[in-house]
């Protein structure tokens, strides 16, 4: 069995009845609302959300579309998409890492061996923010990252201002990253995350 197919909470999540036709039979409609791994198909999607979302905000993308389907090829299995009837609404992509702390290499590099999961970019569609999807999804990956067998901790960096938002989702602050992009500076953080045999001694995964 597929670490995927072991996870409830990756499967479609049904919010509504399902519609009916006018002579009462039931008609096929996509899940109200699912969470799954993203795949290389998804990245023209992907890109658009993230590029609206960084570009007013920063000047430039964590990931540019030629990365995003370069991860999504390399470990689809460390990404998470939010799907409302079908439509991407929300995301998050990363990648293994194999260091303490984060390095310049880490923005582009997947560390098949690595026991760290680089958080690259989470975003949200516009139309959805300032409703807690971004917090929702980050918990569901995070949930999702204790069942993998060879997750130890979440790493990410992040601009000041996101600070609280990420604390608010368990991350504490390691200081400052060695990682710049052009002008920019972060604040590296780390979340724990326990592996695959705790978990399914505590959580049925």
């Amino acid at each position: 069995m597929s670490a995927l197919s072991a996870l409830p909470f990756l499967k479609p999540v049904q919010l509504r009845s399902p519609r009916s036709s006018p002579g009462g039979q039931r008609r096929h409609t996509l899940p109200a609302s699912e969470f799954r791994c993203l795949s290389p198909e998804d990245a023209i999607s992907v890109f658009e959300i993230e590029r609206e979302a960084f570009i007013s905000v920063s000047g430039d993308c964590p990931l540019h579309l030629d990365e995003i389907r370069h991860f999504l090829n390399l470990c689809p299995e460390l990404s998470l998409g939010w799907f409302e009837e079908g439509r991407l609404v929300a995301f998050i992509i990363g990648s293994l890492w194999d260091q303490d702390r984060l390095s310049q290499a880490a923005l582009t590099l997947h560390k098949p061996q690595g026991t760290a999961v680089h958080i690259h970019v989470l975003a949200v569609h516009r139309t959805f923010r300032q409703q807690g999807k971004g917090s929702i999804l980050m918990w569901r990956y995070l949930q999702y990252l204790r069942c993998l067998p060879f997750a130890r901790r979440a790493l990410l960096m992040c601009e000041d201002f996101l600070v609280p938002f990420y604390q608010k989702c368990g991350f504490k602050a390691l200081g400052p990253c060695e990682v710049t992009v052009g002008e920019l500076a972060f604040i590296e953080m780390q979340h724990p995350v326990r592996g695959h045999a705790f978990m399914r001694r505590n959580s049925g995964c």
